[in-house]
């Protein structure tokens, strides 16, 4: 798991606007008209319709995809009882997944009631503004009775997550597991270790499933329930049983299944080795499980695993199914959530690991071919077919049973709305974060006497995205380290002017002289520039000590390029590099080239530009649409800038036909299928959503992507250097740390590629 430190967490809530959500009008509101209609006189209309029929708030608002996420903050993660508003800020945080995973919008209530009756009247009391309740982080046994009394007076889903999250996530697995193990269900022996809300909602799905009452035992932090303790509340009576065994070690002996709800590194090696063949052990306490991984491992080759980390393989994460169970409740209207939903939920998640797995996964986890076995017997969370594969197994499972209040009967459209719903940007920086990590490369930081770039040094190695490499006055950055409390401790310190390094400059200056002694550069000169950090962290890559570079956060954007053209130079091929940037918005990530590097280029240079772009493009898993820009569509205007566009996209379909590209085009007909399909039906770029936007001119492509940034909100990513035969990166001037972190992210991915 990524290292935290106490500032980070406190900066990322509070810079900028304080906390992680806030709400967005999704109505015009700029003209006095919009707000005539938005509010005074014209929301009385609305209002009128809604009063005589209540059915129709589900059209006329927003409550149809509007869930509140309501706690106490009696049992806060790993915290305890912290109270609601030291709640808060894992309550946004939910309500941050249920809009980026399932696109559910969320009003988060922190609630300061602890009598369950107070509760209870304050949930029913802000019901009708909402279509689905999400209950977190109450304490047992309080849990148990506000659930049952809010689904019994409530007619929309109600579930607490804490119980039934965990559940539904683990016995998707368990299912798989089983299988795997050539067990059945209703004859292995389960030991439950942990008493709580949970627990005992876990281990009533699991007999749902199939697995028999009298086989599972259960224990609190006294020891197994039984029939000889008097201290057993009514809560835990459910799963009392007849036993001599008392304690952990003996409840495990000769066990099939061991499930951990409790706390961190209280399960041996030797309790393990005690179990059945074939044993399968959920370890599910957080951060800590109850035995390490790497220790059942050693300790039997033969286990299936599930921990609750995401550094382990089979990770019971409940993000793999609350925002989708709500998404397919909600939009049927279901009046609760069942237990024919829940368990449609367990099965369609367990269906899908068996299913082939999506390149975009293999990529993002490093491996070739991700298969349904021992160490992946539950998704992926990035896996996005998660949302159109359960949604409407739970949607259908509400229909079956009766709850639904709204019915589906083109399953097909409706997949397809699901798909829309989320663009790839939810996707595209976990799915390449996560691949970065599968295999970490070195990135050589050429300015490291830079705060920004010492804090990002520390979150890619502390995350495990980069292997960093800083470059600069060694006594300078150390000083910025401790000024700054930054752990960078193990990381490498190269002062390419020091004593040490003397060696390796004469190499490099010589090896630089070689390359560059044919155009203008002597020997002296070239051991002279080599000592400045840019050529030096350039040729770290050329000759291996490094896998890429990060440079330009206080330099001109040409310095660091024309290191790269002297040293590494360009790919086979290529005879210009070019300049991409991921711009990160609300309908999917866009790409655009170039805006960074080449001023004017002609027909030939738009051909190499796109080129080098789309093969970018489809190194994150994505098929590169490309629109080849201008001020004119189709040569409906004449002019330079029209006719090397159009001279440019002839030469694209003559000499690269797999490519999906046209033009030249107008931003917005290129960007509005409507509009390019009523006035250009004949082009290839109809119904194909346009990804990628190629500028004619260095001037174009700098404004666009600028002011997609500061008033269109998107988020850049980028200058990408394209062409390079190996990985060098330029940060923009002034760069934030995310920005570097994001850049280092896309270097290490990079270099993979180049692997």
């Amino acid at each position: 798991m990524a290292k935290l430190i106490k500032e980070d967490a406190l900066d990322y809530h509070s810079q900028g606007k304080p906390g992680k959500i806030e709400v967005v009008p999704t109505k015009p509101h700029s003209t006095q008209r919009d707000l005539s209609l938005a509010y005074s006189p014209g929301v009385a209309v609305p209002c009128l319709e809604i009063a005589a029929n209540k059915e129709l708030v589900y059209k006329y608002t927003a409550k149809g995809n509007l869930v509140a996420v309501i706690s106490n903050g009696t049992a806060v993660l790993g915290l305890g009882n912290i109270g609601p508003e030291a709640g808060k800020p894992v309550m946004e945080g939910k309500g941050m997944l249920f809009k980026i995973y399932a696109d559910i919008d969320v009003f988060d209530i922190e609630v300061d009631a602890l009598d369950v009756d107070l509760f209870v009247q304050t949930v029913k009391a802000i019901a009708p503004t909402f279509g689905g309740i999400n209950l977190e982080d109450i304490k047992a046994p309080e849990c148990f009775e506000i659930e049952k009394r809010l689904k019994e007076e409530l007619k929309i889903p109600v579930m607490h997550d804490d119980q039934h999250g965990t559940a539904i996530i683990s016995a998707a697995a368990l299912l798989n597991a089983v299988e795997i193990a050539g067990k059945e269900l209703s004859s292995v022996k389960i030991v439950v270790n942990g008493a709580g809300a949970a627990a005992i909602s876990c281990a009533k799905l699991y007999i749902s499933l199939g697995a028999k009452k009298e086989n599972i035992l259960m224990l609190d932090s006294k020891g197994t329930l039984n029939t000889e303790r008097k201290d057993i509340d009514e809560t835990k009576k459910f799963f009392v049983v007849k036993t001599k065994l008392n304690t952990l070690e003996e409840a495990m002996n000769g066990a099939d299944i061991f499930i951990g709800l409790s706390k961190g590194n209280i399960v041996s090696q030797k309790m393990v080795q005690s179990m059945a063949k074939n044993p399968i052990v959920f370890a599910l306490a957080n951060p800590d499980p109850e035995i390490p991984y790497e220790e059942v491992v050693a300790a039997r080759p033969d286990a299936i695993i599930a921990t609750g980390r995401s550094d382990n393989p089979n990770q019971v994460n409940n993000v793999l199914g609350f925002p989708f169970i709500f998404r397919g409740a909600l939009d049927v209207r279901a009046t609760q959530i069942n237990e024919a939903m829940k368990l449609a939920a367990v099965r369609a998640i367990a269906d899908l690991a068996k299913e082939t797995v999506p390149e975009e996964v293999n990529l993002a986890y490093n491996q070739r071919n991700i298969t349904f076995g021992k160490e992946y017997i539950i998704p992926k969370p990035i896996d996005s077919r998660l949302i159109y594969t359960v949604a409407p197994a739970v949607a259908k499972a509400a229909i079956d049973s009766g709850v639904a209040q709204k019915k589906i009967t083109d399953w097909e459209a409706y997949k397809q709305e699901l798909i829309n719903r989320l663009g790839i940007d939810n996707k595209l920086i976990r799915t390449i974060t996560q691949k970065a990590r599968q295999n970490p490369k070195r990135v050589v930081f050429a300015e490291s006497d830079h705060y920004k770039i010492l804090k990002a040094a520390q979150v890619v190695r502390d995350e495990g995205i980069a292997k960093p490499i800083l470059l600069g006055n060694a006594k300078r950055i150390q000083k910025l380290i401790e000024e700054n409390h930054l752990d960078l401790e193990d990381v490498i310190i190269i002062d390419p002017r020091s004593q040490e390094e003397q060696e390796r400059l004469k190499q490099y200056g010589d090896l630089l002289f070689e390359k560059r002694k044919r155009r203008g550069f002597t020997l002296y000169e070239a051991r002279q520039i080599i000592r400045e950090r840019i050529y030096f962290g350039t040729m770290m890559v050329e000759t291996g000590a490094a896998d890429a570079m990060i440079s330009g956060i206080t330099r001109k954007y040409a310095d660091p390029i024309r290191a790269a053209l002297q040293i590494i130079g360009v790919q086979e091929g290529v005879r210009k590099v070019a300049g991409m940037y991921i711009m990160i918005t609300k309908h999917g990530p866009f790409f655009f080239a170039d805006a960074t590097v080449n001023v004017d280029p002609d027909a030939q240079d738009l051909v190499d530009i796109a080129v080098l772009t789309a093969n970018a493009v489809k190194q994150y898993n994505i098929v590169p649409r490309v629109a080849m820009l201008s001020y004119s569509n189709f040569g409906s205007v004449g002019g330079e800038i029209p006719n090397k566009v159009n001279k440019a996209v002839e030469l694209l379909h003559k000499n690269y036909p797999g490519l999906i590209v046209d033009g030249d085009l107008q931003a917005n007909v290129a960007l509005n299928n409507s509009l390019l399909k009523e006035h250009f039906p004949f082009s290839e770029l109809v119904d194909k959503k346009v990804n990628t936007l190629i500028f004619p001119n260095l001037a174009s492509g700098n404004i666009a992507y600028k002011m997609m940034q500061e008033i269109g909100g998107a988020e850049a990513i980028g200058p990408i250097l394209l062409g390079t035969k190996k990985p060098v990166h330029i940060l923009q001037l002034g760069s934030s740390v995310r920005e570097i972190v994001n850049m280092v992210t896309i270097a290490v991915v990079d270099a993979q590629a180049r692997k």
